[in-house]
């Protein structure tokens, strides 16, 4: 089976975006617009170039130490870890960064098989106001199933797991849909809802998964 999990709000209990806003004395505004696209009440894309706008400028070290930060969240890594014991291929879909999920998964000691993530371009040493990456645009149902065709297996044998509103199309599209204390619009649309790791892995194990 394919498990696709989130990253801010689900395996990492941070929110990259804010972590950066912190350091340009901007978070306050970030968390604004991050919480308004998690209600699905702003475009995901609209507002993730709104909060790369308000980075513009932002210092490579600060990017670094905001970053730098980013860890899983407990119990994330043990679960993780069972899946792939468990010959489950494990994907991360997020419209975070890159550098913060590699970060993460690197001090927990766990790897994935696929992370999809977006990239925050700089110039001259510091963050250009931009993003870009496969899921500014893109959506994150289209990940799902070019991951699901790369390994081999149809949607009915793949399982995601999200919170927030840019989740809801891999949560449609998948075999179970798990929302991690999902968003009030998101639950509706959720097989199953968790509110810790060990639910998580309880659910899993209930299903067969582990």
């Amino acid at each position: 089976m394919l498990v696709a999990f989130d990253f801010d709000g689900t395996l990492s209990d941070s929110e990259m975006t804010v972590l950066l806003g912190e350091q340009a004395g901007v978070a306050g505004e970030i968390a604004d617009i991050t919480e308004r696209a998690m209600n699905d009440e702003l475009s995901y894309t609209e507002s993730l170039r709104a909060r790369a706008e308000l980075l513009d400028g932002l210092p490579e070290a600060d990017v670094a130490a905001a970053l730098d930060g980013v860890a899983l969240r407990p119990g994330a890594a043990d679960v993780v870890a069972a899946l792939r014991a468990a010959d489950h291929h494990v994907a991360i879909l997020t419209g975070g960064f890159e550098r913060g999920v590699e970060r993460a998964l690197s001090a927990a000691g766990v790897d994935v098989g696929a992370v999809v993530a977006n990239r925050l371009p700089t110039r001259d040493g510091a963050l250009t106001g931009a993003v870009e990456g496969p899921l500014v645009a893109g959506t994150k149902d289209d990940a799902l199933e070019a991951l699901a065709a790369d390994v081999g297996v149809a949607a009915e044998e793949t399982a995601a797991v999200g919170d927030g509103a840019n989740d809801l199309p891999m949560l449609e599209v998948a075999g179970l849909a798990v929302g991690y204390e999902p968003k009030p619009a998101v639950e509706p649309h959720c097989d199953a809802v968790v509110a810790s790791m060990a639910d998580l892995r309880t659910l899993f194990e209930r299903r067969d998964l582990l």
